[in-house]
């Protein structure tokens, strides 16, 4: 297991910053998402990582040894990319051992490392299989196994879900959260699916335009955003303007609210209040204590497990995701509540 250091670490190619300063700390045995949208630079950062790519200002640091200049085949990392690159001439258990042989590893150490493998991504029943005679994520493991038969001190993996379906993805993000943790190997997953990341990290890295915009456990991610623009690409969508008071009341154009005074972090003045959709209560009588708001229901999307509403408050729509286990209708008088440990306050400067 490796410890990996990011310091002060920027990318130029030619005048076109990729990665403008990057500090992060990944502990041995930790799975780290790198988060972002397209063209953020977190498959840049994971090709500086592995050794792919050098970095024009910085140091990477693999156990306080710097690497940053350490060539790719000295470093020890294992990468899995989005395409399963097989040899469609070999088999599985060829496809796997392939690595090994080119470095020239002993036949009897090969085969013990072939069985081991194949016995923890579970395709020793498909082992003189072609890729072709796979489905998808069959494919994904003899590419996964391909890489974890070499004993990799990091293992990356950039984007290797993104071409299964949706039912296969999250078969396969339990498979690589268990096989993680069962070899407690230190991992860096690149992926633009917030779901994805959430699900498999201990910690999200969220990078905005080359700069790590937030580095936190998924829990805090989602429901403490350092700003606007995390909140929102975390798919928050009750985002209002308030004034937020010393006591911590937050004043917006619904009414009133009790921020909770144990986690209110922002000074008072002008700022924004988060509510959490899936944690706001729908009642459809009065309910007496703090944190209610009156409204009406303007609009109501069915999903099976759950349901949509928005809600009109003293103008401002909200939204409320709550159960099936009821449908209330459009145009019904409702009041909204919401604990004051489910709101989170950020300041416009932040």
């Amino acid at each position: 297991m490796t410890k990996v250091q990011l310091k002060g670490v920027r990318k130029d190619f030619g005048a076109f910053t990729a990665i403008s300063q990057i500090d992060l700390d990944i502990n041995s045995g930790e799975l780290v998402a790198l988060l972002g949208p397209s063209g953020c630079g977190k498959t840049t950062t994971l090709r500086m990582i592995a050794g792919l790519e050098v970095p024009t200002y910085g140091h990477i640091l693999f156990d306080d040894d710097d690497v940053s200049e350490v060539p790719v085949q000295d470093r020890q990392v294992g990468m899995v990319f989005q395409r399963y690159a097989l040899f469609p001439h070999m088999t599985v258990e060829k496809n796997v051992m392939f690595g090994l042989k080119v470095r020239g590893t002993p036949k009897a150490e090969i085969e013990e490392r072939l069985e081991e493998i194949l016995d923890v991504v579970q395709l020793q029943q498909f082992r003189h299989r072609f890729p072709a005679q796979l489905s998808g994520g069959q494919m994904q493991r003899v590419a996964i196994a391909r890489t974890l038969i070499t004993k990799p001190s990091v293992l990356m993996m950039d984007e290797p879900l993104a071409n299964l379906d949706t039912k296969l993805r999250g078969e396969m993000r339990r498979f690589i959260r268990e096989l993680q943790q069962r070899l407690g190997i230190t991992t860096i997953f690149v992926t633009h699916d917030q779901i994805e990341a959430m699900e498999l990290a201990d910690r999200v890295a969220v990078i905005f335009d080359g700069k790590l915009a937030q580095y936190d456990a998924p829990d805090a991610l989602y429901q403490r955003p350092n700003s606007v623009e995390i909140a929102d690409f975390m798919g928050a969508n009750n985002i209002f303007a308030a004034q937020i008071s010393a006591s911590g009341l937050a004043t917006a154009a619904f009414g009133t609210l009790q921020l909770d005074r144990d986690i209110v972090t922002v000074r008072e003045g002008a700022g924004r209040i988060l509510l959490r959709s899936e944690a706001i209560d729908l009642l459809l009588e009065e309910p007496d204590g703090e944190n209610v708001i009156e409204g009406t229901v303007e609009g109501r999307e069915f999903f099976g497990a759950t349901v949509n509403y928005t809600v009109t408050c003293g103008g401002e729509i909200i939204t409320v995701n709550e159960q099936s286990r009821r449908l209330v209708e459009v145009g019904q008088k409702v009041w909204l509540r919401i604990e004051p440990r489910h709101i989170w306050a950020i300041r416009d400067d932040a």
